[in-house]
């Protein structure tokens, strides 16, 4: 009996390259550094962030989150990525660009992290930068919208330094940390400069 390895979508979806990083899709390998990371940034993501299910850094939940990944990429609905530094491919952050809209609309939605030992060097502007680049050339997006919280200044300075605009501001927006809060909404267009 023959063995054959199957092709998922992390071996088919080419890495991203950035200023010294680069973006590839989440694989089951992944597992031991992401929970590791997220672990050790816990009190630093918890204010920014829905509130962790309690399997959440679980191998289990990490390969559940694998699969949904696999199918909102397959179905064209959202693209997870996670960012590694290019000099010594250490995990430093995940990024996905979710709620893909076609049609007429033609956008999608970012949402990011760092870890805590790699946040401020400006890993995640690259990361973002590199993600816009795949997002309106390979994806043939049109817009890309961000919100973060208002007192969120470190989102607020990534997403103004990497050329988007503040649109508006939606109240009660999204559940953060188990407590509806305002947010502050951004979007970039394709033809931005």
């Amino acid at each position: 009996m023959a063995f054959f390895r199957t092709v998922g979508f992390a071996d088919t979806t080419p890495a991203i390259t950035g200023e010294g990083i680069y973006l590839r899709m989440p694989q089951l390998g992944d597992f031991p550094a992401w929970a590791a990371l997220r672990e050790q940034s816990r009190e630093f993501l918890t204010p920014w962030e829905p509130i962790w299910p309690p399997d959440d850094l679980t191998r289990g939940s990490f390969r559940r989150r694998l699969r949904r990944y696999q199918d909102d990429q397959r179905n064209d609905l959202a693209y997870a990525f996670l960012v590694f530094r290019a000099g010594d491919s250490a995990l430093v952050g995940g990024l996905t660009l979710a709620n893909i809209r076609r049609g007429v609309a033609q956008a999608g939605s970012l949402g990011y992290w760092i870890g805590a030992p790699f946040a401020h060097r400006g890993h995640m502007s690259a990361a973002v930068r590199a993600l816009l680049t795949y997002s309106f050339g390979a994806l043939r997006l049109h817009r890309v919208e961000a919100a973060c919280i208002p007192t969120n200044k470190p989102s607020i300075g990534l997403l103004e330094k990497c050329g988007f605009t503040r649109e508006g501001y939606a109240r009660r927006y999204l559940c953060i940390n188990g407590v509806w809060h305002d947010h502050l909404l951004y979007a970039r267009v394709s033809d931005d400069p």
